[in-house]
């Protein structure tokens, strides 16, 4: 998270264009043991400007104008000055937004930027799936709420996708081992690069067990042995990840899912994450102030004897929804009733 001197300070800076060229191998920063340096403080701030599926209008278009860029360049500018300049509780709301990128999507392939239709089996699955406070319940036990909901875990892919806070990374290496540390829900891998094999396709975890090894400048990371309850993942799939340095304060993410039984084609996703200066990653008390399960479950609890009483008064109605018809970020649930 920036400080507010910080995100004020962007506002002199201008906005970069980055390409799609990888440093040179003259410019790559190195370890002290030679292998090519990730290590810093790293923000998918910026990426959350760009949408996960590319608007459909677009078709197959990967990349925006010179002129659709300058444009954009020109409304991320004013966003920030709105930010810095504003009042109140959402002050310096937008000022994180230091980079304008090309890109028209996250999801880079397939070509069309947009998530591939799910599989009959997939579909079946996401419908048994809790929602919890993305959903109108019912909320009867901890375990009707989603994985984020209880501080779980975002997954190995969904813990590096841009949210609407909490995006900030820590990459630190050591010889044979890469550490990714993620801000929010403050999950840590640790990516071995010594060739060791994987465990035993008995033992399965939210994050996995990754192996990483050196392609180049760009650290490769395979994961296998994942328990398929994380967005992004299978039981049986292998997830590989991309992690290269463009700049010194440029890293690009990509992730590549192919999992035929979940989606009809495979994903791949791209990110960029950028090191501004003074950023930090900040403790995230998930548990600690995590009011979510609790309050779900006391509303569900007090319309249980709502509908009580008024069943004692002869009153026979519908059960009221926890949510009242929107997710916990304020939008419309599309079945809702």
């Amino acid at each position: 998270m920036r400080s507010p001197a910080t995100a004020f300070a962007a506002l002199s800076a201008i906005v970069a264009v980055i390409c799609c060229a990888d440093v040179s191998a003259q410019q790559q920063k190195k370890t002290q043991w030679g292998d090519p340096d990730l290590q810093g403080t790293w923000s998918g701030d910026s990426a959350y400007a760009i949408p996960r599926e590319r608007p459909e209008a677009l078709g197959a278009k990967a990349e925006l104008t010179e002129q659709e860029l300058a444009e954009k360049v020109g409304r991320d500018t004013a966003s920030r000055k709105r930010a810095v300049n504003a009042q109140g509780a959402f002050s310096g709301d937008g000022a994180w937004l230091d980079r304008t990128f090309r890109q028209t999507s996250l999801i880079v392939e397939p070509a069309n930027g947009r998530t591939p239709p799910l599989t009959p089996e997939a579909q079946a699955k996401q419908a048994r799936a809790p929602r919890g406070t993305y959903g109108n319940g019912p909320l009867d036990s901890p375990e009707d709420f989603t994985l984020y909901d209880r501080c779980i875990s975002l997954g190995a892919v969904g813990s590096m996708t841009p949210k609407i806070y909490g995006n900030g990374y820590r990459i630190l290496q050591a010889p044979g081992v890469v550490v990714v540390m993620s801000e929010m829900i403050h999950e840590a891998r640790i990516i071995p690069l010594d060739n060791r094999p994987h465990v035993g396709k008995k033992i399965t975890s939210y994050l996995g067990d990754s192996r990483g090894h050196w392609d180049g400048n760009t650290l490769v990371v395979e994961t296998t042995n994942l328990n398929g309850r994380t967005n992004y993942s299978a039981v049986n799939m292998t997830l590989v990840e991309r992690f290269t340095r463009l700049e010194n304060d440029v890293l690009r993410y990509e992730a590549i899912v192919d999992d035929p039984s979940t989606y009809t084609a495979r994903v791949k996703i791209s990110i960029p994450f950028t090191s501004p200066p003074g950023y930090q990653v900040l403790p995230y008390d998930c548990h600690e102030g995590n009011h979510a399960v609790l309050q779900g479950l006391g509303g569900e609890r007090a319309e249980d004897k709502a509908l009580a009483d008024d069943a004692r008064r002869g009153i026979v109605r519908p059960r009221r929804p926890i949510q009242g018809g929107l997710s916990v970020g304020g939008q419309p649930i599309p079945d809702a009733q």
